[in-house]
């Protein structure tokens, strides 16, 4: 039968691969406002996480299924090794799915196999095809990848692939999991696997790719005009090390250069048909939230989405854009949602006009964050003038989707100067209700609150990280301030947004001892059981 689906397959991992970023553990409530994200934005299949691998991620694969999993939603998948147990798990997380995938892995290059699975390339010939028909006992769409690919013996890897296409796999896909190959290379492999495994054309060729060498967007690229027909990647290209192919670059390099890529796909060069599912004007929203939960900034002049993206200083360049965008634009920032920061709402702006404003920009709060919300976004607007649409964003993602907070800040005040020594004097109520007070000096008015902080809620960790960015111009602007903590070589992160750069900082420090707190407490129960 003839798979060969009529547009390039968007295959999203944030929620899987994403998370595994050093400090972007999400917790339920962010991964589903994520996959929400994900589903206006268009993907055909949401990664949602790896059930076996804890607890929280198969709440999180099943709560997702539940909630974004309809018959007009995407496809909800769940990773898992080639056991029966993690594909059993896999298969419970994924029930509430109209359409699932289980997508297992086993690595096939010889160096995995001689010093991480200690086995042979024939018990992989054995365990491959009994896995993929085990998974295909739960659920009709199987995906197959061979982990380390891009390092296997091509002849090895055909047959691998042969055998799992046969037991019943859908999709086989093609990791380049250390991010080793270069374009050419990718392509070639491909173009091998096309030309080699005998049953492919039963089969989606997918590929997935890491950054280390800075090659996986164009490996993917590459990939594509060879064969493949998924592309696996992440928002703001997150993901292990350095991450993984963005999702929004690959997307607008296929929409910005249409017309290079249609005959690779059997189309008319002059094709306007879109070669992705991809809602591109739903990019910019998607990338800010992804940066704002796991606390991993994109760097300004990042690709598509970073904020230098469509500036322009050089005075030639400037004139140029003034006479004709395309002088020095390939592409407009409208088609990825971003537009002009207008003024949208006022302090006399009333709650259905906020609620619709918010709906617009893709927020769909229920009753109670929406009464939350709307609260901010007065005490907001009686400071500042002007309210714009990334103020909005900044207030949404600060008081609605963080971690449950086990210790709150009730009152932070600094005292400081040129020729005083910065004190603070911190009050945080904690779950019980009490509250605890503290003052601290430090070498700066943050540094300061965080002493105090860490005095009274006395939970050891390493700040690592401390960054402060404005949301919109103007000395009244709102201030977003992003820090990483370190607690025993793990990574937790806090965001928060206010016009008062010293209250943000301490929400965001208390954001991040909170995830730490509520994992410290989870292993005490695992060693409690």
């Amino acid at each position: 039968m003839n798979q060969k689906p009529e547009k390039i397959i968007i295959f999203d991992t944030t929620l899987r691969d994403g998370e595994q970023s050093p400090g972007a553990t999400l917790n339920v409530d962010e991964k589903l406002a994520i996959a929400r994200s994900l589903a206006r934005l268009g993907v055909d299949v949401i990664e949602a996480g790896f059930p076996y691998a804890s607890s929280g991620d198969f709440i999180a694969v099943q709560k997702i299924a539940e909630a974004i999993g309809s018959e007009t939603g995407p496809t909800i998948c769940g990773l898992a090794r080639a056991t029966r147990q993690d594909i059993t798990k896999a298969a419970e997380a994924l029930k509430p799915a109209a359409k699932s995938r289980i997508h297992t892995f086993l690595a096939t290059s010889d160096i995995h196999l001689e010093y991480k699975l200690k086995k042979t390339r024939q018990d992989i010939l054995s365990i491959v095809p009994d896995m993929v028909a085990y998974a295909k006992t739960f659920v009709d769409d199987v995906e197959f990848s061979p982990e380390d690919a891009g390092r296997s013996d091509p002849e090895f890897l055909y047959q691998v692939l042969e055998r799992a296409i046969a037991s019943g796999a859908t999709t086989v896909n093609i990791p380049d999991t250390v991010g080793y190959t270069t374009p050419a290379e990718f392509g070639a492999l491909i173009r091998g696997i096309k030309e080699n495994v005998p049953n492919i054309d039963q089969a989606i060729i997918s590929v997935h790719g890491h950054n280390d060498l800075g090659l996986a967007v164009a490996n993917f690229l590459e990939a594509v005009k060879n064969g493949a027909r998924q592309l696996e990647c992440t928002i703001n290209g997150i993901g292990e090390r350095a991450g993984n192919a963005a999702l929004e670059e690959l997307v607008m390099a296929l929409h910005v250069r249409r017309s290079y890529f249609n005959p690779f796909l059997g189309r008319p060069a002059e094709s306007t048909e879109p070669l992705t599912g991809i809602n591109t004007k739903e990019i910019y929203k998607t990338s800010r939230l992804v940066s704002n939960l796991t606390g991993m900034m994109v760097q300004p002049n990042k690709a598509i989405v970073g904020v230098n993206a469509f500036a322009h200083q050089s005075g030639i360049h400037q004139d140029g854009v003034l006479k004709h965008k395309l002088t020095y634009e390939i592409m407009d920032a409208e088609s990825i949602g971003l537009t002009n920061n207008q003024i949208v709402l006022g302090k006399l702006s009333g709650r259905n006009a906020f609620q619709s404003r918010l709906k617009e920009l893709g927020f769909d709060l229920n009753e109670t964050d929406l009464n939350k919300a709307f609260v901010r976004f007065k005490d907001v607007a009686d400071k500042k003038k002007e309210i714009t649409d990334w103020d909005l964003e900044a207030i949404v993602n600060d008081e609605i989707q963080n971690a449950p907070e086990v210790f709150r800040l009730e009152l932070v005040q600094v005292s400081c100067g040129d020729h005083s020594r910065p004190t603070a004097t911190v009050t945080v109520r904690n779950a019980e209700g009490e509250e605890l007070i503290d003052a601290a000096i430090g070498t700066g008015p943050v540094d300061a609150v965080y002493k105090a902080i860490n005095r009274v809620v006395n939970i050891p960790n390493q700040l690592i990280e401390f960054s402060v960015k404005s949301v919109t111009g103007g000395i009244d602007a709102m201030g977003e301030v992003t820090i990483r903590i370190k607690h025993e070589n793990r990574i937790y992160s806090g965001h928060a947004a206010n016009t008062d750069i010293i209250v943000a900082s301490a929400k965001a420090y208390l954001i991040a001892l909170n995830r730490l707190y509520a994992v410290l407490q989870q292993e005490q129960q695992v060693v409690k059981a």
